[in-house]
């Protein structure tokens, strides 16, 4: 039976801010043998479950649909265990990457979702959290 390959499906704004930690964010990903794919903003519309490989899904945004930009990083980990996320946390910060406010694991339900949309249900799930406070 063929492992199943992690993957993170990694967006970044490409503020100045975000941009010095991009290397290292990257580096220990490569050492834990983590597949990474960069989501740029023309990517957005896509569906997360396009844009994690998953079988059963195409390319393909709505006509006509408006994308919103996405302000802020986010971190979208596919075919992770418990153990291997808090390990990539771990390392994570061990490397000095700043906190990542905006992760989320792909499931059933959000893999049928247009990235942006992950992205809306992210922020309203961390400013209900947190007062709007830690991006």
């Amino acid at each position: 039976m063929a492992k199943s390959i992690e993957s993170v499906l990694y967006y970044n704004p490409g503020t100045p801010e975000t941009a010095k930690h991009v290397p290292l964010l990257k580096s220990v990903l490569v050492r834990m043998g983590v597949r990474i794919r960069n989501i740029g903003p023309e990517q957005t519309g896509e569906t997360v479950g396009f844009l994690a490989g998953l079988s059963g899904f195409e390319a393909g945004t709505e006509a006509g649909e408006e994308i919103p930009v996405i302000p802020e990083e986010m971190l979208v980990m596919k075919q992770f265990s418990g153990r291997r996320l808090d390990e990539l946390l771990l390392n994570l910060r061990k490397a000095g990457v700043p906190r990542i406010a905006l992760k989320a694991v792909v499931t059933e339900q959000n893999a049928r979702w247009p990235f942006y949309r992950l992205y809306q249900e992210l922020r309203k799930e961390h400013e209900a959290m947190h007062g709007g406070e830690g991006r």
